[in-house]
């Protein structure tokens, strides 16, 4: 090529979508991923060519470099690949969105293992942040003449001989005054090189290592090798030992405590998919780390928001996934609706439940160390993913107030003698708090009964859940209601009471109960030795209000006001002596009348108060005053009891 060649730069409409437009990428620091990854293909196919035996010369140490003038204002990057002629220059640049990737794919295919390019349209990109680009290149083909091509960002370019006298490229970008600002600092670079190529299969360098010494950082001259060209994932796990996976979990989050186990993926068929995905260790549950998944093509860092490749509930995980297949936009930066994604979600998640499963089966002991740590990830995908659900029933646990493990279907198996109801219902008791439902859950277990500790987020709507999906099986809250009416082996005989002694006894009660909420006064037979008065919260209505609180279920019963079941002993002393002081008062024949005397009377009445308080007490809603006044009332009249 002997004089110059001017011409306009050919948009192939056919083949691309609105470009050379600064909103084709979503973000302009890309610019320098998509570059690398020109040269880092440009390497790739150097190798296949060799490998081919189509190329017999000296392959030499294919790297990358990046080299940066903060002085000049330029950047360029270099590789020692294929280069490119005059007419592939012309074919490639020239003619926009026509990639040389995939021609090159399709002749090479057995012989290489990625190429990152595909859209043709990388290069351009270079124009978001120069004021002018220009490519110096000489081609690896024999008799090959250098090349040198420049365009300041408008359709005209210019083409001329170039002084390149190796085989490569060399892609230079005078960045305009904005971008100066912004990417003209090695600090910047190096960020942007980091988070983009730090895993890319050819070595990438920019500078070199430094050294402390006379009291500040100088130049080696080791070459700076930005990347680790062979990460874990790309490795067999035959071939890795756990310390491998802990040490590559830390350098991709240095703050965060060891995982608790982790999966490799690689599959080949019917998609190209590798990675590791870690569990991390959830300290505070509701404080939940999403977007921790890194997604790679070949390699290259694309994002990490992989909420339409992963099911929602893996995106709690930790770790990498790499696969050409997954269909992305034009800038790389969005995924596209395609079936392969489906196909990948699916296996992922198909994946995961295998791994749980496995441990399960062949290490019960170390899932049960870690359960507490991972019942919210697996209670999520239970409830959101259907096929994740029907696996996790095999290998969920749950845990009883004593502190043992057992499998749904063990759980089953170990109560069902001692809780099944006269219906033929097994009733899985359960606790939420320890501590603060105590006298409920000793009451259960007094009866022989066993109850469950279940202190997840969720567990209001995995309940729901297993009451669907496990058959003659339902679960109560231990404090919902008195225990011999949770579980319900006959019918039961319940106190004679005429409508007005039930509605008198209603107003009597609620008269004294915080004002705010709404009580069901009812009288039943709960045996001498049981509480005079037993408050309680509807299992329905409770269960419902938390899943409102948490987003699901009915949103109205999240607003509705706290209902309560106000259970009064009939078999009680002290409930017994009450009905007879009630039974002593001058009762008008007028409705509303006799309501205001019950009320008066349940105000007046240091019995009715102190039954209704101690019911309050027991639930933890005897609070402020209200405590403060009971406790002086008790102190009161120990006083008197010890001095009579």
């Amino acid at each position: 090529m002997a004089k110059t060649n001017k011409g306009k730069i050919g948009v192939s409409t056919e083949n691309i979508f609105p470009v050379i437009k600064q909103f084709l990428y979503s973000d302009h620091e890309i610019f320098l991923r998509e570059l690398v990854a020109n040269a880092v293909d440009a390497s790739q196919k150097m190798k296949a060519l060799s490998v081919s035996g189509d190329f017999t010369g000296e392959l030499g140490d294919l790297r990358v470099s990046i080299v940066l003038d903060e002085k000049n204002k330029t950047l360029s990057i270099s590789d020692n690949g294929i280069g490119m002629t005059a007419e592939e220059v012309d074919n490639y640049i020239n003619q926009i969105a026509f990639s040389s990737a995939g021609e090159f794919l399709e002749k090479y295919k057995d012989k290489i293992d990625s190429i990152i390019g595909h859209f043709g349209l990388g290069f351009y990109s270079a124009f978001m942040v120069s004021e002018k680009v220009t490519i110096d290149t000489l081609s690896w083909k024999d008799g090959a003449k250098a090349v040198k091509w420049s365009c300041d960002g408008s359709p005209e370019y210019e083409m001329t001989d170039g002084e390149r006298t190796q085989r490569g490229t060399t892609v230079t970008l005078y960045m305009d005054k904005d971008s100066a600002e912004e990417y003209g600092q090695k600090g910047k670079i190096r960020q942007l090189l980091e988070k983009y190529c730090r895993f890319m299969p050819v070595p990438v360098v920019f500078g070199k290592k430094q050294e402390w010494k006379d009291g500040k950082y100088v130049d080696t001259e080791e070459d700076d090798i930005i990347n680790n060209v062979a990460p874990l994932w790309t490795r067999q796990p035959s071939e890795l030992k756990d310390e491998d996976y802990l040490n590559f979990y830390k350098a991709l989050y240095p703050m965060h405590e060891d995982p608790m186990f982790w999966i490799h993926l690689n599959v080949d068929f019917p998609f190209h998919l590798t990675g590791i995905l870690y569990f991390p260790k959830i300290k505070e549950r509701m404080a939940i780390e999403k977007n921790k998944i890194q997604l790679f093509c070949n390699q290259m860092f694309v994002t990490d928001h992989v909420e339409n490749i992963v099911p929602d509930f893996l995106t709690l995980l930790h770790g990498v996934i790499d696969s050409p297949d997954i269909p992305l936009n034009v800038s790389r930066s969005y995924l596209q609706s395609d079936a392969a994604v489906k196909k990948i979600s699916g296996y992922i998640t198909k994946k995961v439940a295998d791994r749980l499963e496995e441990i399960f089966k062949e290490n019960r002991a170390e899932l049960e160390t870690k359960w507490d740590n991972i019942k919210l990830f697996i209670e999520y995908g239970m409830l959101t993913d259907e096929k994740f659900g029907e696996s996790a029933l095999k290998f969920a646990l749950v845990k009883d107030s004593e502190g043992k493990f057992f499998s749904l279907d063990e759980y089953k198996e170990a109560v069902k003698d001692a809780q099944t109801d006269k219906d033929g219902n097994v009733i899985m008791l359960y606790a939420t708090d320890l501590e603060s439902q105590y006298s409920f859950i000793n009451a259960a277990k007094q009866k022989g009964y066993s109850v469950l500790h279940l202190d997840c987020e969720l567990d209001s709507h995995l309940v729901n859940y297993l009451e669907t999906k496990i058959e003659k099986v339902r679960f109560a809250r231990v404090d919902s209601d008195a225990v011999d009416r949770l579980i319900v082996k006959e019918e039961r005989i319940r106190p004679e009471l005429s409508e007005d002694d039930k509605n008198d006894l209603s107003e009597v009660f609620k008269a004294v109960l915080p004002t705010g909420n709404e009580y069901i006064v009812e009288a039943d037979n709960l045996g001498a030795d049981a509480a005079p008065v037993l408050l309680t919260q509807n299992e329905f209505m409770r269960r419902y209000r938390e899943m409102s609180a948490l987003g699901g279920g009915m949103n109205f019963f999240g607003s509705a006001p706290a209902s309560y079941n106000v259970t009064v002993n009939m078999e009680h002393p002290l409930v017994a002596k009450i009905f007879e002081q009630k039974k002593a008062l001058a009762v008008p024949e007028d409705k509303e009348a006799r309501k205001g005397v019950m009320a008066d009377f349940g105000k007046g009445s240091d019995l009715v108060r102190l039954v209704s308080d101690l019911a309050l007490l027991s639930n933890g809603m005897l609070k402020g005053q209200d405590l403060s006044d009971f406790l002086g009332r008790c102190s009161k009249a120990l006083g008197e009891a010890y001095l009579a």
